[in-house]
């Protein structure tokens, strides 16, 4: 169907319908939860990700290691399979205000974490960093982490970047049950 206007026909949206677009489509709804959820805030509680976790079971949380001044957590929403993130209990949003303390432990764990991915997975190498604030791109702004992520040759190609997907071959649980038994004692 078209409507005639001047000399040129236009379509309406009835000559689209069951048309095919040429698109492949992931359907992600987990994701929302993400996206439309509660967004921290600078304060420490129940909208903080990062204070909530060490509440809970490790396996529900996805808890790999706790320590006494930080923990070491899977990350929810991985880049790569085994991406780790390293926080401290306490709610600071930067790396300058970690106690001597913390950061002694901070540091030691992230050591750990990468000598446990590389006994659990054998990966080629590592992205680390800490995103601080919201304009450099934390997602969890309020709550300081560390990002650790296990890199492989060849583990990107065309889909995160043209079709925005990132495929993982492996569960989340999966993963955190063999890094937990590769964690040094």
């Amino acid at each position: 169907m078209t409507e005639q206007g001047g000399d040129a026909a236009r379509e309406t949206e009835h000559d689209f319908a069951g048309v095919d677009d040429g698109f492949e489509r992931l359907w992600t709804p987990h994701r929302m939860a993400y996206i439309v959820g509660d967004k921290p805030t600078k304060e420490a509680g129940q909208g903080c990700p990062f204070c909530a976790v060490p509440h809970k079971a490790d396996a529900k949380g996805l808890m790999v290691h706790r320590g006494t001044h930080c923990y070491v957590v899977m990350n929810l929403f991985p880049y790569n399979p085994g991406h780790l993130l390293v926080c401290p209990y306490r709610h600071v949003s930067l790396y300058v205000d970690l106690t001597d303390e913390e950061t002694e432990e901070f540091t030691l764990l992230t050591k750990q974490a990468i000598r446990t991915l590389e006994a659990a997975s054998e990966p080629h190498g590592f992205n680390l960093g800490i995103n601080q604030g919201a304009v450099a791109g934390a997602g969890v702004a309020a709550h300081l982490h560390q990002h650790i992520v296990p890199r492989w040759a060849g583990d990107s190609n065309f889909l995160p970047i043209i079709g925005r997907t990132k495929a993982l071959p492996v569960l989340l649980e999966d993963t955190r049950v063999s890094l937990v038994e590769c964690w040094p004692e």
